[in-house]
């Protein structure tokens, strides 16, 4: 029977060779040259997590919040750096979730 420390060593080192993650580091690492585009995209990124963590606890969200978060995105996505990084993002965090996904379904959690 395999190993699942093994397995889970593999595994990271299966994320951290997918073009997913390479293209998120190189995103991040553009991005990073720029202080005032890493405030912005930490400024959008804090703003999403609250929303989700809200949505989590069945708090009510109001329709500004959402739409700070689409006026922040739509400033970002005009510089091509930033529209870069949140598109590589969404790609990891993708393939992250669904590892997840499959982790929970043989374990049900």
């Amino acid at each position: 029977m395999a190993n699942p420390y093994d397995k889970a060593r593999e595994l990271s080192i299966a994320i951290k060779e997918s073009q997913e993650y390479r293209d998120y580091q190189a995103a991040k690492e553009r991005a990073s040259g720029n202080d005032d585009l890493v405030a912005a995209l930490n400024d959008y990124q804090e703003k999403q997590f609250e929303v989700q963590r809200k949505t989590m606890m069945g708090e009510e969200i109001g329709p500004d919040a959402f739409q700070q978060i689409q006026n922040l995105y739509e400033v970002l996505a005009r510089d091509p750096a930033a529209a870069a990084y949140i598109q590589a993002q969404m790609r990891f965090a993708m393939m992250v979730s669904e590892v997840y996904k499959a982790l929970g379904d043989v374990i049900k959690i």
